[in-house]
């Protein structure tokens, strides 16, 4: 009778109901619960309330994670976005990406980007793969003018 006379903390008894209730209720439940609670969310807090979480979220993920993990997730990410979309849509976002790119730019910047683009390029590649790409942008240029 000793059992039945001990109380249950406060945190054994969530656990008790968190159990009860995802072994009573399916994935739909909690997408539904996640999506009321989304919404409310959403008409109680503004643009800086998401800011400010997303990024505290995003500080603590840069604490927890080398480049490994971001290469890892973006190249997840850009798989299934590939899955989804096809050759337009990426045709697409890459000219609105230029496009702004180009508002918010000048002469200078393009200049600096190329400059480091080049440098990072020479650093990593010998000589065989500048002689390989020269080959084959001739090759180009002689196929497109008709001088197969």
């Amino acid at each position: 009778m000793a059992d039945k006379d001990k109380k249950m903390t406060v945190e054994e008894a969530g656990r008790k109901g968190g159990e009860a209730t995802a072994d009573s209720h399916d994935k739909e439940f909690y997408q539904e619960i996640g999506k009321k609670g989304g919404e409310t969310t959403a008409e109680k807090h503004g643009k800086e309330f998401y800011q400010d979480i997303g990024k505290k979220g995003g500080e603590s993920t840069a604490e927890n994670h080398d480049k490994e993990f971001y290469q890892e997730i973006g190249k997840k990410g850009g798989e299934a976005t590939a899955e989804k979309h096809g050759k337009e849509f990426y045709q697409d976002i890459g000219k609105k990406g230029g496009e702004s790119t180009a508002e918010n730019h000048d002469k200078e910047f393009y200049q600096e980007i190329g400059k480091k683009g080049g440098e990072a390029t020479a650093d990593s590649h010998d000589k065989d793969f500048y002689q390989e790409i020269g080959e084959k942008g001739g090759n180009a240029r002689a196929k497109n003018n008709g001088e197969d």
